[in-house]
């Protein structure tokens, strides 16, 4: 599957670093589409890499790289952003969906500390 679109991807054989998804256009052969990612851990990733790569979401020339076949626990990661910053937004949010006005965060923040 696509790290991005989430669509399926069909490749046979050896990922190519100018292999892109058909749906989406990202890059196939990243670090977000790698068995081995895993935000948080040394360089973001599982393997003992020795160089860090700093665009997670374009191609790359990792001797690691590994396509992923499991985003499950990615769409759960996903998720769980999604309910938090929705939950965020439901206190603190751009929009009121009752009244229809619009107000920033920092604004509906601040009034709740106003004396």
């Amino acid at each position: 599957m696509c790290w991005k679109c989430g669509k399926p991807l069909e490749i046979s054989g050896t990922v190519s670093r100018s292999d892109v998804c058909p749906d989406c256009g990202a890059d196939v052969r990243s670090c977000r589409n790698c068995r081995f990612y895993e935000p948080g851990s040394h360089y973001d990733c599982h393997e003992n890499i020795d160089e860090l790569v700093k665009d997670k979401e374009r191609a790359n020339f990792c001797g690691w790289f590994s396509l992923r076949t499991d985003f499950s626990a990615d769409a759960a990661k996903s998720g769980q952003k999604n309910d938090a910053k929705n939950a965020f937004d439901s206190l603190f949010g751009d929009s009121s969906p009752d009244t229809k006005t619009t107000k920033s965060a920092g604004d509906a923040f601040n009034a709740l500390f106003k004396d």
